[in-house]
């Protein structure tokens, strides 16, 4: 399936990705049924999960995105977080699903999971395509998820190495850098 030299083999193909997003699509639109849910989409690689999921999704949604920007230090420690692009509407009294690429250390995610909090929704969730608990360092309350995947840097569906490859319909995981 792959002709990229860079990849190494496809993890998840097309069809997988989108049987996998239906069946999560159907649990929250039981799960939200009757309220007001809005998709909170973190750019840049959520945006080809967020909109195949709400494709699926069948109540209505709302959808917003934001950026964020993490900084480290030297020695490749997590360091600090920061909002780079806010939302464009309040959150306060909605339920409120986080939409994310992936969920790696956490670290970021909890960060965003306070800052959210803050801000007065009704309910605040993650959803996320795919789920690496392997290099996890801060435990987050993953609600939906459409994959694990091992500690391999995988690209595709969104997911990028240096801004490329997030146009690929499928999920691969990249050959080990020599």
């Amino acid at each position: 399936m792959t002709t990229v030299p860079e990849l190494e083999r496809v993890l998840f193909t097309k069809q997988q990705i989108a049987a996998r997003i239906k069946e999560v699509a159907a649990e929250i639109s039981d799960r939200y049924a009757g309220k007001d849910l809005k998709l909170v989409g973190v750019l840049k690689g959520s945006v080809f999960f967020l909109t195949a999921l709400a494709r699926e999704i069948t109540i209505p949604v709302k959808i917003d995105f934001l950026s964020l920007s993490s900084f480290t230090n030297m020695a490749r420690s997590p360091g600090y977080v920061r909002i780079a692009k806010d939302l464009d509407e309040g959150i306060e009294g909605e339920d409120v699903l986080i939409v994310e690429d992936i969920v790696d250390t956490g670290l970021t995610l909890r960060y965003l999971l306070q800052t959210l909090a803050g801000r007065g929704p009704n309910s605040i969730g993650i959803v996320t395509l795919l789920d690496r608990t392997e290099r996890r360092l801060a435990q987050v309350p993953v609600e939906y998820r459409c994959f694990e995947i091992p500690d391999r840097f995988v690209v595709g569906f969104g997911l990028d190495y240096k801004q490329h490859y997030r146009n690929l319909e499928y999920i691969a995981v990249m050959k080990p850098e020599k």
